[in-house]
């Protein structure tokens, strides 16, 4: 028989979709081992990132790279990471999963190994890049494991979770990174990552996955979509993270990226739309249920900056540390748990407005919360305001995969037009939303400052007084008044420049509450309008039906 010949399944064990695992019935010991292994997978696919973000400043001065140099390694990331998702579904589907497994997760780990010998920034970004495609391997696969350690009743509640976990990583690798750069340096996180890779691989190969049907899925277009795709991404997402460091109007070669996205993307697209068996399912992808998907999704992934950009970079324009804030972090990812069980409890199939409401709620409460900080504001005022962020992040995640999921399985060659939707509404949406809040910031702050220096003169008693205050400080070091005077005129410039980006902060703040509130919004008046239209259509068709005629 040949390899790709469709397997026979009993009825409960049957694929969901094609290049998923077969759901065999399991004993209590093995769905527990896999759920072990599916939670260590995942936390793994994410953390390698989350390490690098949540210490690019560390990593600046390891590398001895600039701040729009640094920005790469990120971005290298995301690039690979999108595109990946459009071949490795296919993968799975003609090469079986236990290939898919072993393949990536080897690949992982020799890029976590190959870390341990990078001496430059070059090579740096080039093993990001290698991570980018693993951990989009590593995703799905903690998924599946995770799937596997529940029954057939309660096998949406592991999608949840699943899905939840890798959003752990980034609140985690806050809390105890620094004690990893303190071993050895920007090594001590690959030597951790590697780690996880190793144990990773372990896991899978002692607890396989159950098999799936192989079928043969790749044509010779899918290559030339790929060979569009994945450079006009890597094009986007270079403009997204490096936009607001080199500016957007002062880089020529931003404007030139983007323009080659858009034409590149824009062929791909074109491809995809004229194919008999589309990659991308171009009118699929453009039904109102789905825009409506990607749009909710963005937004909220926009509103979810307020944690990387506003809190965190708050606290850091105030001179504040990673380790100085391990108790906030503590705190979001007490709130990532939290809203990781609440979703797996309360999921319902087709229901995406009642988490997506409260996550909305939560987070624009947490951004109205952080409004009214000070220079004086410190990670203990902000723990209320990131647990509820922290919540409302996980809590939305799952249920909207289930919306589109639950799209798919009626049409399963939508599978990778869903996958790489909701990839790119993942990772490009939280690249604009970081973009979008830092560049708002840094126009507020200009404007902040200017109008905080138009009246500052020493002319006014006050400003006199301070900057003599600050002159007097340095008395001991400094006996020329002159330049004692000039330090004190620098120090106001100073404390000027800080309350500046403080107000500016809280106008970001003000405006992601905006945001939430603004898409809350929108959804519930959507929601609202259907269930109008379909009280219309129960009323035109009670009034169209026949009415029995009475007994003689």
């Amino acid at each position: 028989m040949s390899r790709y010949a469709p397997r026979e399944w009993q009825p409960h064990e049957r694929p969901a979709l094609p290049g998923s695992p077969s759901t065999p019935l399991h004993s209590p010991s093995r769905r527990l081992a896999f759920f072990v292994v599916g939670v260590l997978v995942g936390i793994t696919g994410g953390l390698g990132n989350a390490l690098v973000t949540a210490n690019l400043i560390n990593l600046q001065g390891s590398l001895g790279a600039t701040q729009a140099e640094v920005a790469w390694l990120p971005a290298a990331y995301v690039m690979t990471n999108v595109s990946a998702n459009l071949i490795l579904v296919k993968f799975r589907q003609q090469f079986g999963l236990r290939a898919f497994t072993e393949f990536f997760l080897t690949l992982y780990a020799l890029v976590a190994f190959a870390h341990l010998f990078v001496h430059g920034l070059g090579s740096a970004i080039a093993a990001r890049a290698a991570h980018g495609v693993a951990a989009a391997a590593l995703s799905t696969l903690g998924l599946y494991y995770t799937m596997q350690a529940f029954p057939a009743a309660h096998r949406l509640r592991g999608l949840v979770i699943g899905i939840g976990v890798s959003q752990l990583a980034l609140p985690l690798a806050r809390i105890f990174s620094a004690e990893l750069l303190e071993f050895g340096e920007w090594r001590g996180l690959y030597l951790f990552e590697l780690g996880l890779a190793l144990l990773s691989l372990a896991g899978v190969l002692m607890l396989r996955l159950p098999p799936s049907d192989r079928m043969r899925v790749f044509e010779k277009l899918d290559f030339a979509t790929f060979a569009l795709f994945a450079p006009g991404i890597a094009l986007l997402c270079a403009v997204l993270s490096l936009g607001r460091i080199d500016w957007w109007f002062d880089a020529p070669w931003l404007g030139w990226s983007l323009a080659g996205s858009i034409v590149l993307l824009t062929g791909a697209f074109a491809v995809e739309h004229f194919r008999a068996n589309p990659l991308i399912n171009t009118r699929w992808l453009a039904s109102g249920t789905m825009v409506r998907l990607v749009v909710s999704v963005v937004l909220i992934r926009i509103a979810l900056s307020e944690q990387s950009t506003g809190a965190v970079g708050f606290l850091q324009a105030l001179g504040l540390t990673n380790d100085q804030m391990h108790g906030m972090f503590a705190m979001v990812f007490l709130g990532c748990l939290m809203g990781i069980v609440a979703s797996a409890l309360t999921i319902r199939p087709n229901r995406m407005i009642i988490p997506s409401t409260i996550a909305l709620g939560c987070i624009a409460v947490g951004a109205l919360l952080d409004t009214h900080s000070t220079s004086l504001t410190r990670p203990a005022d902000m723990y209320l305001s990131q647990f509820l962020i922290g919540f409302g992040s996980t809590y939305f995640l799952g249920p909207a995969m289930v919306l589109g999921m639950g799209q798919v399985i009626g049409q399963p060659r939508n599978l990778i037009t869903f996958v790489v939707l909701f990839g790119m509404a993942q990772n490009l949406g939280g690249l604009f939303g970081s973009a979008a809040l830092g560049t708002f910031q840094t126009v507020r702050e200009k404007f902040h400052s200017s109008q905080l220096v138009e009246h500052l003169t020493l002319m006014d008693p006050q400003v006199a007084a301070h900057v003599q205050s600050g002159a007097n400080a340095y008395a001991p070091a400094i006996v020329d008044p002159a330049l004692r005077n000039a330090q004190g005129v620098r120090a106001l410039g100073a404390a000027a420049s800080r309350e500046a980006n403080v107000l500016a902060y809280n106008d970001v703040f003000m405006a992601i509450a905006a945001v939430a509130l603004l898409t809350m919004a929108w959804m519930l008046v959507h929601r609202l309008s259907l269930a109008r239209r379909d009280r219309l259509a129960a009323r035109a068709a009670a009034a169209a039906s026949p009415t029995p005629s009475p007994a003689a």
